[in-house]
């Protein structure tokens, strides 16, 4: 395996989300003492934000040392089967969407986990829940091309799936309209997806991965143990 995937991290979170720790600046120093060369910082949003003007200025007004680049992204989650995103009016200036799976894309909009697990014990077929899983990305994807999937398939152990229930066909045409959208797939060290499988399609498809943290804290920028035995199982360059 090449080690050009694992000088890049992502998906960096900063104090612009309320779940990190780590101001734009820390993260920054974090990556040049990881000896990366692509960091891509990212908070949360949701279509009430207002403040991704301020984040885009903080992020100009980093000091950049030499060898280091510094994308923007903003992530939000799947609303619903029709791909559509929790997301506000952007600025020009964020580099990608990180289009996440937080919760799950119902028909009429966002179901938690445990309700999905409700609706599998009163009869919803695992092949349905999967098959609208994927279609709600592939939608949003089309939607939403040249963006990037944020810890994809992270979702499914919280509803007792997994990447192996996936279909082949369904699996396949997710892969696929990632590559014809120019969508990033994220390996993500945090939830340790998406896994061996779901990679080769990746793969045979001709979709662009990278590597990713998914960091809330400083310390763990550019620090990769899962992504790189995934990554290595694969043999991606």
């Amino acid at each position: 395996m090449s080690d050009a995937l694992l000088r890049g991290d992502h998906h960096v979170h900063s104090t612009f989300s309320d779940d990190a720790v780590s101001t734009p600046e820390e993260n920054v120093a974090a990556a040049v003492s990881a000896g990366l060369t692509t960091l891509r910082l990212v908070d949360h949003v949701r279509r009430d934000t207002t403040w991704v003007p301020e984040y885009l200025s903080a992020i100009n007004a980093l000091r950049v040392p030499e060898g280091l680049t510094v994308l923007t992204g903003v992530e939000a989650k799947v609303l619903d089967a029709s791909g559509r995103l929790d997301i506000p009016v952007l600025p020009t200036g964020v580099d990608r969407i990180l289009i996440a799976d937080h919760q799950y894309p119902g028909a009429d909009g966002p179901l938690s986990p445990s309700e999905v697990r409700e609706r599998i014990s009163g009869g919803w077929a695992p092949r349905d829940v999967l098959d609208q899983f994927t279609s709600s990305f592939i939608a949003a994807m089309e939607r939403h091309p040249g963006n990037q999937l944020a810890h994809c398939f992270s979702l499914l152990p919280k509803i007792d799936l997994s990447e192996e229930d996936l279909g082949g066909e369904a699996l396949a045409a997710w892969a696929e309209t990632a590559a014809r959208t120019d969508t990033l797939v994220e390996v993500n060290e945090k939830w340790g997806c998406p896994e061996p499988r779901t990679l080769r399609a990746l793969r045979a498809a001709g979709a662009r991965v990278v590597a990713s943290t998914d960091s809330h804290e400083a310390a763990t920028v550019g620090r990769y143990e899962r992504v790189r035995r995934l990554l290595a199982e694969e043999a991606w360059e």
